[in-house]
């Protein structure tokens, strides 16, 4: 752990407590305000425009995070929906702090890139990588897709990727890169856990073949792998037989599948 980590873990309780709830308001109120606006004048005086900014107009370095996608009410409730509840679990995950840091670095990022190539910039993007983040910490965690269908939340991290992928593929240069903006701040907080799951994939690898290696000499040696304490038959002579340990048995005795259940344990 970095002094940065452990700086983050020391003040995690100080930022902005329930950040996502506030997001997915503000995303809220300006949909329900663009609904009334057939000129989309309130949105427009929100979105993030590079040059009205360095007109003086720099409230849209904050305002442009409450616009939300353009969408049906249906399918913004349902987003604004699984923003909150994964924005909040990975607060309570990281703490306060951390999680802040995680969300403001992203809008950072996202602002400076946008001035620089002088594009409209979007919270969209940040606020779909909290799915990258989520499945890296619980790729096994269950939720109920539409409040019916139970699907773990990895998978719905690969629909993810597919959104930054039309994204960056779909959209013309210089907007295209603003998923790579967002994925570059997912990969600043996470490479440690990509280097270690590399690692121990490497580890896992090399102790396998080892492991096999091992096996197969055993094998060449004796002549069979598994063979029954109480039969003598063995896998070599029985190949589609299954062959099981006893832990109950003096030195986990070896059985075939017709004896594990009948046989008298080993003192």
């Amino acid at each position: 752990m970095n002094r940065f980590e452990r700086f983050l873990n020391r003040n995690n309780h100080k930022g902005i407590k329930n950040l996502m709830l506030y997001i997915v308001i503000g995303n809220a109120i300006v949909f329900l305000l663009s609904m009334t606006d057939r000129g989309y004048t309130i949105v427009n005086y929100f979105t993030f425009v590079p040059s009205l900014i360095m007109q003086g107009q720099i409230w849209r370095l904050i305002t442009f995070v409450f616009i939300p996608m353009p969408s049906n009410l249906f399918t913004l409730l349902l987003t604004l929906y699984f923003y909150y509840m994964v924005g909040s679990v990975l607060e309570r995950e990281w703490g306060i702090l951390k999680f802040n840091v995680y969300y403001f670095t992203g809008i950072a990022l996202t602002i400076i890139y946008s001035l620089i190539s002088n594009t409209y910039a979007s919270a969209h993007y940040i606020n779909l990588s909290l799915f990258f983040a989520f499945a890296t910490l619980f790729p096994d965690f269950q939720i109920l897709l539409f409040f019916i269908i139970p699907i773990k939340i990895k998978y719905l991290a690969y629909i993810d990727a597919a959104f930054f992928l039309f994204g960056i593929l779909l959209n013309r240069f210089p907007a295209n890169l603003l998923p790579l903006i967002a994925i570059a701040n997912y990969f600043i907080y996470f490479y440690q856990d990509f280097i270690y799951f590399f690692r121990r994939q490497r580890v896992t690898a090399r102790n396998t073949v080892s492991f096999k290696n091992k096996v197969r000499s055993i094998k060449k040696e004796r002549g069979y792998l598994h063979r029954c304490t109480t039969c003598g038959k063995t896998d070599t002579d029985h190949p589609d037989m299954e062959f099981r340990y006893c832990s109950l048995c003096r030195g986990y005795a070896c059985y075939c599948e017709e004896h594990i259940m009948d046989h008298t344990h080993i003192p």
